[in-house]
């Protein structure tokens, strides 16, 4: 049976539904993974997945392209030639799912199933409605086992990447802690001044620290290290950077992708975490954390990319000594 899984939005939403895409790996001779072009480089780090196809939807993401530029018809001729027998289509929470859904009919894929909140009138053969709360992982998981699609019972539904490669040569030898400044949306985000506070006192108080970060954040990478961390901003590909995080003791890191992609490779996460999204539906799944940051304030639940609250006090009012405690506790749980 070929299967097709599609989850089009980001590199974090696309490593959470890793444990259901291998849910229907364990009954499906090939799996292939349809995501856009932000979810990509998750896609290719995923075990179970044969194939990745790539895709900008004119409704995801924070600068879509018009129906026009995304040539829908293109898209639906390759899934037909695809042959696909089932798709799973795997959204958010706030996210609907029948837009894809009507391709995948269009597409002439045999069986579709996804969790809906909107009637769905033909265009799924299983409407799956989750529970209150789920994690994302978990409700993806659950999507998947309301189509039949129960995970191997040796897997334990954890995040999972393929074998990151050695990345001593990067990091130097001995133990780290990393630091993740950079974030998906400025909401998410901890000041430049207040990582920098906390890679000062994560040396004072002993640590080795590696500031991590992409190509556009190189300043704000140098900025955070302050000549005092390793700086690899720009320097890790995703599959180096799984490599970085595996080997760190703790990962701090803001709700963005690189903290999905450290419970990924099963290291404990102080997330700096804004309440724009709920923490019980997108916090570090799987592994030990610490969750910082007030989930009660003005924005929780916004969805907001900028912070509508002046002062950014659901984040700004952590300081760097909340950091290192919050460290300390991991290591300390971890020893």
């Amino acid at each position: 049976m070929k299967a097709l899984v599609v989850r089009l939005d980001s590199f974090g939403d696309v490593l959470l539904a890793g444990p259901a895409i291998r849910a229907v790996a364990a009954h499906c001779s090939r799996v292939t993974l349809l995501c856009g072009p932000r979810g990509e480089p998750a896609a290719r780090l995923l075990p179970c997945v044969d194939d990745v196809m790539v895709w900008e939807a004119p409704w995801e993401g924070f600068d879509p392209p018009t129906v026009q530029e995304a040539d829908v018809d293109g898209l639906v001729r390759r899934l037909a030639a695809e042959a696909f027998d089932v798709a799973l289509v795997l959204t958010s929470f706030h996210q609907s799912p029948l837009p894809t859904a009507l391709l995948l009919r269009l597409a002439g894929v045999g069986r579709i199933g996804a969790d809906s909140v909107d009637h769905p009138g033909r265009l799924l053969d299983v409407r799956h409605r989750r529970l209150p709360g789920r994690h994302e992982a978990e409700a993806a998981l659950d999507t998947a086992a309301a189509m039949g699609f129960l995970p191997h019972p040796g897997d334990d539904g954890r995040l999972r990447v393929l074998p990151p490669p050695d990345t001593v040569a990067l990091t130097g030898n001995g133990p780290y802690v990393v630091v993740h400044p950079g974030a998906s949306a400025p909401a998410r985000a901890w000041s430049p001044e207040r990582c920098a506070e906390a890679v000062s006192l994560l040396a004072d108080a002993g640590h080795r620290v590696v500031v991590t970060g992409g190509p556009d954040e190189r300043g704000l990478t140098r900025q955070v290290s302050g000549g005092t961390a390793v700086d690899l901003g720009g320097r890790t590909a995703p599959a180096t950077l799984a490599g970085v995080l595996r080997l760190a003791d703790v990962v701090v890191s803001g709700n963005t992708g690189p903290a999905h992609l450290a419970a990924a490779v099963g290291t404990p996460v102080v997330s700096l975490f804004a309440p724009v999204v709920p923490a019980e539906r997108w916090a570090p799944y799987g592994v030990p954390s610490v969750i910082l940051g007030d989930q009660r304030a003005p924005c929780a639940g916004s969805r907001a990319r900028t912070c509508p609250v002046p002062g950014h006090p659901c984040l700004e009012e952590i300081t760097g000594r909340d950091v290192v405690r919050a460290v300390q506790k991991l290591l300390k749980e971890s020893a």
